[in-house]
C-alpha cells in the first residue's frame, strides 16, 4: 500500500510539473500556482458579485427605471435626430448616387466631390423637409379647426335626434322587443348623464392642464428644432459613425459573432428602412386619396376623417378598421345614408391599398405571415401602445429572421434539409440522424 500511494503522488507531481511547464506564458514568465488560485478566486468574486448587484437591481426596478426615463427625456433631442437622419438617408443617398459621378468628373479631390455632393444632399433633404411640413400644416389646422368646432357645436344635437329617431320606430309587443326597448332606455339615461356629468368634468379638467400641454407641446417643438440640427451631424457624418460601431463590434467579439452581428445589423435595417418609409408613403397616398374621395362624395368632416384614415392606416392590419369605425359614426350622425356610403368607399380604398398600392410599395419587407403579424401587433400595442403597434411587425420581424437563422444553421450542422416544406407528414428524422422521406407510406396513404 505505501509503494502504491509514493507512485501516486509522484504522479499527482508529474503532471502538475507538466501542466505549469506547458501553461502559456503571462508577461515573460509562466503562471505560478498561486497566481491560479488568484485567477479562481477573482472569478468567483465577480460571478457572486454580480448576483448580488443583480439582486439588489430587481429590489430597485422602479428607481432604476425613473432614472432611464429620466436620461430618456434628456436625450429626446438626439433620439428625435436620430429619427429624423433614418427618414432623411433615402433622399441624401440618392442626392449622392447622382452627384458625386457628375463632380468627381470636374474635380480633381474625390473627397471634395463627396463633401460637396452630401452639404447638397442634406440641404436638399431639410428644405424637402420643411415644404412637407409646412404644406401639411397650411392644409391641416384650418380645416382640422373648422370640423373640430364643428362637431363639438353639433354633436350632442345630432346624438339626441339619432336616439328620438330610434325611440319613435313603432315595433311589435313582444318580450325580445320589450328587453330592447328597456336596453335602449338605459343606454340614453347613461349617455345623457355621461355628457352632463363625466363629459364635463373630463372637458374642466383639459382646460386646468392647458397650460401644461401648451408647455409641453412647446418643449416637444423645440427638441425636434435640436433634433433637426442633431440629424445634419448624424448624415454628415454617418460613414465615420459606421466604421466606429464596426470597430467596437469587432473588438468586442470573436471573429464569426461580430461578423453575425454586423450581418443580423444590416438586415435589421432593411426591414425597418423598407417598412418603417414604405409605410408611412403609403399612409400619406391612402390618406390624400381619402380626402379626394370624400371631397367628391360632398361629406362631412373631410380633412378630419382623411387625417383619422392616414394615421391609422400607418398600424397594419388593425388600422384600418380602427381608422373606419368612429368615422363611419361621425358621418352618420351628420346623415345616416353618408355614414353607409363611406363606408363603402373607405372598404373600396382599403381593398386597393391592400392588394395594389401597399404590395407595390412596401413588397415582403417583413417575411411575416399574417399570423404573426396580427401577434406582434396585439403584443407590441398591448405593451408599448400606438408606436408599440405601428413598430412591433418589423422588431417582430428581425426577432424571427434571428431565430430563423439559429435554426437553419443547427439544422445544417447535423445535415439535414432546412426548408419547412421538407418536414411534411410522411418524413422523419432515424435514430442515427438521417432525414428520410418515406413515399412507400406516402403512395400507401394516397391508395387509401
Amino acid at each position: 500500500m505505501g509503494n502504491i500511494e509514493i507512485k501516486t503522488r509522484e504522479e499527482k507531481k508529474q503532471r502538475e510539473k507538466a501542466y505549469y511547464e506547458e501553461a502559456p506564458q503571462i508577461g515573460g514568465r509562466r503562471p505560478s500556482r498561486i497566481r491560479q488560485q488568484i485567477n479562481r478566486g477573482m472569478t468567483v468574486f465577480v460571478i457572486v458579485a454580480a448576483c448580488i448587484l443583480f439582486y439588489f437591481a430587481l429590489l430597485r426596478l422602479g428607481h432604476i427605471s425613473d432614472v432611464i426615463f429620466k436620461i430618456i427625456d434628456v436625450l429626446k433631442p438626439v433620439l428625435y435626430g436620430c429619427v429624423i437622419a433614418y427618414l432623411l438617408n433615402p433622399i441624401v443617398k440618392r442626392v449622392d448616387a447622382f452627384l458625386i459621378p457628375k463632380l468627381q468628373e470636374r474635380m480633381k479631390k474625390p473627397e471634395k466631390a463627396e463633401k460637396v455632393s452630401r452639404s447638397v444632399g442634406i440641404f436638399v433633404s431639410l428644405i424637402i423637409l420643411i415644404v412637407l411640413i409646412t404644406v401639411l400644416l397650411n392644409m391641416l389646422i384650418p380645416e382640422l379647426y373648422s370640423s373640430i368646432r364643428n362637431m363639438v357645436l353639433t354633436l350632442p344635437k345630432q346624438v339626441n335626434d339619432a336616439l328620438d329617431k330610434i325611440n319613435s320606430i313603432q315595433l311589435e309587443d313582444s318580450t325580445t322587443v320589450a328587453i330592447l326597448k328597456n336596453a335602449l332606455e338605459e343606454g340614453t339615461t347613461m349617455l345623457t348623464n355621461w355628457l352632463r356629468t363625466d363629459l364635463m368634468t373630463q372637458v374642466n379638467s383639459l382646460m386646468s392642464n392647458l397650460t401644461v400641454g401648451i408647455f409641453n407641446a412647446i418643449s416637444e417643438v423645440f427638441n425636434m428644432l435640436i433634433g433637426v440640427i442633431v440629424s445634419v451631424y448624424i448624415l454628415y457624418s454617418k460613414e465615420i459613425f459606421a466604421r466606429q460601431c464596426k470597430k467596437a463590434v469587432y473588438a468586442l467579439f470573436r471573429a464569426d459573432r461580430a461578423n453575425m452581428v454586423l450581418h443580423i445589423t444590416t438586415k435589421s435595417n432593411e426591414i425597418f428602412g423598407g417598412f418603417v418609409i414604405g409605410k408611412i408613403l403609403d399612409s400619406a397616398i391612402i390618406g390624400l386619396l381619402c380626402f379626394i374621395g370624400l371631397t367628391i362624395l360632398n361629406m362631412p368632416y373631410t380633412m378630419l376623417v382623411s387625417v383619422i384614415v392616414g394615421v391609422t392606416n400607418v398600424i397594419p392590419f388593425f388600422g384600418p378598421y380602427i381608422g373606419a369605425i368612429p368615422s363611419t359614426i361621425l358621418i352618420a350622425l351628420e346623415d345616416p345614408m353618408k355614414g353607409v356610403y363611406f363606408l363603402i368607399f373607405i372598404l373600396v380604398l382599403q381593398q386597393f391599398d391592400g392588394n395594389i398600392l401597399g404590395p407595390k410599395i412596401l413588397g415582403n419587407s417583413t417575411g411575416l405571415s399574417a399570423f404573426w403579424v396580427v401577434t406582434s401587433i396585439l403584443l407590441g400595442g398591448g405593451l408599448f401602445g400606438f408606436v408599440g403597434m405601428v413598430m412591433g411587425v418589423p422588431t417582430f420581424a428581425v426577432i424571427y429572421y434571428i431565430v430563423d437563422m439559429i435554426l437553419d444553421n443547427k439544422l445544417k450542422k447535423k445535415k439535414l434539409p432546412v426548408r419547412s416544406d421538407s418536414y411534411d407528414e410522411w418524413s422523419y428524422v432515424d435514430s442515427s440522424g438521417e432525414y428520410i422521406h418515406s413515399e412507400e407510406i406516402k403512395s400507401k396513404a394516397e391508395e387509401k
